[in-house]
């Protein structure tokens, strides 16, 4: 027997497994991580692609926004945010000519305190921060509708700056394709109604992990960013991190031709391929933020479920301390009590949060799910899963039952990042 650690919210779960049932653990390959932040930034601004370099673009007096992640995403903005900050005060835009919007696309809004948390004090107490509200009508301008009839509704406060830099973090998305680039302002800072539309697409058999071009959810996206950057000073700033939260390689330029680049290293990082599918795969999501809901961790269940043959179980370790992080999520699967009952329903008309029902439950089609979580235990029945259990070792007995003693297991210590490639 083997004892295996694996992040559970902002602590562990430790378990003891047999390892010659162990076929394969799907782990990041070894990348080493930037030795200095601070120099990586400046050189990624100093030397971008598909662009003349940040110092060329902006002229005192200039006013910028810069565009952040909210607290479900890992960004480490408190690490580059001060760097930048400097760097355009150098170049002569002053503390009061810079703002942060924080891209929550349909996610709560931040507290004060958790703005604070993810810029860091120093630039929380010199820059004014704000949320991306999708719920306020008013807060947005609209720039016309793209050619798959999404309104492009994009907050006001990225239209009035000389300059918007997007910045965050890149993994694979389970139906945009990728994270970061042009997901700051679209779905980041957009409009609920275009939000809607938008996520509409995910039901297209075209989209989904990896995808970028043909995808239609990534080609709406991209059309509807172009349509608002037309005429404006768009920058790019996203980084790629370890499963450790340590920067592997930082991308600056132009929002297309940067994100293109920072798109195949992700493809490098995160993809791991396997030989064979296992009965059971242990997967973590990594921990918090990545499973302080089920909304969040649904990204693992869509890796997990690629390790894992038709029928077998994936135990899931999700923390969960937000519960579900959707009321409209619990309502749809209440209501509608079955996985084709949503599918059927979100065909007649798409609905942000019963979207994330259909994400969920479709996936159960495939695999039945065990949760080692604090969710509520009736709440986790309403959502269909298998089970939800205190302990590894509790999901793994249930788990044997369904696919005998003997099963075959794949480890996945970081499933919200790696993509296991069969």
């Amino acid at each position: 027997m083997k004892e295996y650690s694996f992040a559970y919210g902002r602590g562990e779960k430790t378990f003891a497994l047999d390892e010659n049932r162990v076929i394969k653990t799907i782990e990041m390959p070894e990348f080493p991580p930037l030795e200095d932040v601070k120099a990586a930034v400046l050189e990624a601004i100093a030397h971008p692609i598909g662009c003349e370099p940040l110092a060329e673009r902006v002229k005192p007096g200039d006013t910028v926004t810069f565009i952040c992640n909210d607290p479900t995403r890992v960004a480490n903005s408190f690490d580059f945010m001060p760097v930048l900050v400097d760097e355009l005060n150098r170049l002569g835009v002053p503390d009061e000519n810079m703002q942060i919007v924080f891209a929550l696309g349909t996610h709560r809004l931040m507290t004060p305190e958790e703005m604070r948390a993810a810029v860091g004090e120093n630039v929380a107490s010199r820059l004014k921060m704000y949320n991306s509200d999708a719920n306020v009508p008013a807060d947005f301008e609209y720039f016309g509708a793209t050619s798959r009839f999404t309104p492009v509704l994009i907050n006001k406060r990225l239209c009035r700056s000389t300059h918007v830099i997007l910045t965050g973090t890149i993994v694979h998305h389970f139906f945009s394709g990728y994270g970061g680039g042009r997901k700051a302002v679209f779905p980041g800072c957009a409009a609920m109604e275009s939000i809607r539309h938008n996520h509409s697409f995910m039901r297209d058999p075209r989209s989904g992990l990896g995808k970028a071009e043909g995808n239609p959810v990534y080609d709406d996206q991209m059309e509807a960013v172009a349509m608002w950057a037309a005429g404006r000073s768009v920058f790019l700033f996203n980084g790629v991190l370890d499963a450790q939260h340590r920067f592997l390689k930082m991308f600056a330029g132009d929002w297309r031709a940067a994100h293109k680049a920072a798109c195949a290293f992700v493809d490098q990082v995160y993809g791991v391929p396997i030989e064979k599918k296992a009965d059971i795969v242990i997967a973590s999501c990594g921990g918090w933020p990545k499973d302080i809901n089920v909304y969040q961790m649904q990204k693992t269940m869509d890796n997990a479920v690629l390790a894992v043959r038709d029928g077998g179980c994936v135990v899931l370790l999700a923390e969960c301390e937000e519960g579900s992080g959707s009321k409209v999520l619990e309502e749809t699967c209440r209501r509608l009590k079955s996985p084709d009952a949503i599918e059927a329903d979100l065909a007649k008309r798409f609905v942000i949060g019963e979207h994330k029902a259909y994400a969920i439950t479709r996936l159960m089609k495939k695999a039945h799910f065990i949760l080692v979580t604090s969710l509520d235990r009736a709440l986790a029945k309403d959502l269909f899963f298998t089970a939800a259990v205190d302990s590894v070792d509790e999901a793994l007995k249930l788990a044997e039952k369904m696919t005998g003693a003997d099963a075959t297991v794949a480890l996945m210590p970081t499933g919200s990042l790696t993509v296991p490639l069969c």
